[in-house]
């Protein structure tokens, strides 16, 4: 196999959760670049809509399913129609996920402010909403004794990040869950399962505008803080993320699993000096 055959998901069923999200969006184009078979699921059938006309117009297969990543009983009978609609799961990407408003605290208030209730929420969807498609739908990549699956970690999980308290604690988890599942997977169903994680760096999505942006559209100084702790100066365009999923996707990552790989600009590896 050629090293651009081993970059290749062409034909492989890969199903995305969150793919109605603003980084679910270049995740899904990249996987149809890719000429994947994409599935998306997503809570909102005119955004997964979207989703398929978008990967149509980049010549691969797409189907969607409404389905909710927190409901165990939603995730398996999104598993049967992926099943009956395509017989197979290649790859998993666990994109749903996100911060909660009521789960920020604000620059004026005090930590005990926050809302224990909302933190708890933050830390429910990106964790568990990332285990539960795990369980049902890795399942099916397991029995099969092939294929990858892509978890959503952070930067919050390595340098931890002032204001977004269940954020951070759930991303720390994303990256124990990331390892452990890795571990199992690969002891128990041999060595063709990886499990990784990617961790973006600072990305401006519709989630986190009012944290990064003025009113008028410049940067706050939270995002300048970002950039300024950025030796690339700049914040990350999603784009930027394709490659790397392409690659932990594909046989090219043949031997890499349980890793956190960081598309940051370098904010990760800087001490500021």
């Amino acid at each position: 196999m050629s090293i651009l055959d081993k970059f290749s998901l062409r034909n492989q069923v890969i199903v995305i959760t969150g793919g109605t999200g603003i980084l679910g969006k270049s995740f899904v184009a990249a996987l149809a670049e890719a000429q994947a078979k994409v599935c998306i699921i997503g809570r909102n059938q005119d955004k997964i809509d979207e989703r398929i006309a978008l990967v149509k117009s980049l010549g691969a297969e797409a189907m969607g399913v409404v389905a909710d990543v927190m409901n165990e009983e939603s995730m398996q009978q999104a598993k049967e129609t992926i099943l009956n609609t395509w017989g197979t799961i290649d790859g998993l990407v666990n994109a749903a996920g996100g911060n909660i408003p009521g789960a920020t605290i604000a620059d004026e208030q005090s930590i005990f402010d926050n809302k224990i209730q909302d933190t708890i929420r933050a830390i429910e969807l990106n964790l568990y909403g990332t285990i539960i498609p795990t369980m049902v739908l890795g399942e099916v990549i397991a029995k099969k004794g092939k294929g990858s699956i892509i978890n959503i970690s952070s930067l919050a999980a390595s340098r931890p990040l002032t204001r977004v308290l269940g954020y951070t604690v759930a991303k720390h988890a994303i990256d124990g869950f990331t390892k452990w599942m890795s571990t199992e997977l690969a002891l128990r169903y041999g060595d063709q399962l990886r499990v990784n994680a990617i961790a973006p760096g600072v990305f401006l999505t519709d989630q986190n505008r009012t944290l990064l942006t003025q009113p008028d559209g410049s940067y706050s100084d939270r995002a300048q803080k970002f950039i300024n702790g950025t030796p690339f100066r700049r914040l990350g365009d999603p784009s930027e993320l394709s490659g790397t999923l392409v690659y932990l996707l594909s046989d090219a990552s043949a031997f890499v699993t349980g890793e956190t790989i960081f598309v940051d600009g370098g904010f990760n590896s800087w001490c500021g000096v």
